[in-house]
């Protein structure tokens, strides 16, 4: 209790203790700054940044010619498949320039980015140009492929 009453009732006692706290404030800001500007900004723009370059639309995989001889083909079946960004978007198939409608012949698969058009029982007359038709918003781009069915000679 003898060594407290003084420091109490002399002014001189707190003092000391002031210029002791003051240097630590200052470094406790540096500190704050430090992963305030360097380590806190980074992690909250990439994402703001990604949103915006994520929204133009593309095929991340065109769609590839299918080559299929006439004798193995006939039967089987063919899958025209494409990768699109971002996965909102809307896809269509069409044959020739002309729409293709679901059916027991012609199925569509969309898994999130990944677009399939899968042509059942392929006969001759399913050879052609197929495109698919990427649509979000006012924005569409198309990817074109081929089915060739080779005849035998």
């Amino acid at each position: 209790s003898e060594a407290k009453a003084p420091k109490e009732e002399t002014p001189k006692g707190i003092s000391p203790v002031k210029a002791k706290k003051t240097p630590s404030p200052a470094d406790a800001e540096r500190r704050k700054l430090r992963p305030g500007s360097g380590g806190e900004k980074p992690p909250e723009e990439p994402p703001f940044t990604y949103q915006l370059k994520a929204v133009p639309l593309k095929f991340v995989k065109e769609m590839k010619d299918i080559v299929l001889k006439e004798a193995e083909s006939v039967g089987s079946s063919a899958i025209f498949e494409v990768l699109i960004s971002p996965s909102t978007a809307i896809t269509s198939w069409m044959k020739d320039g002309s729409n293709i409608r679901e059916s027991p012949k012609h199925k569509f698969i969309a898994d999130g980015k990944d677009r399939k058009l899968h042509i059942i029982d392929v006969q001759l007359s399913d050879a052609g140009e197929y495109t698919c038709v990427l649509r979000l918003g006012n924005k569409e781009k198309t990817s074109t492929a081929k089915l060739i069915v080779e005849g035998i000679p």
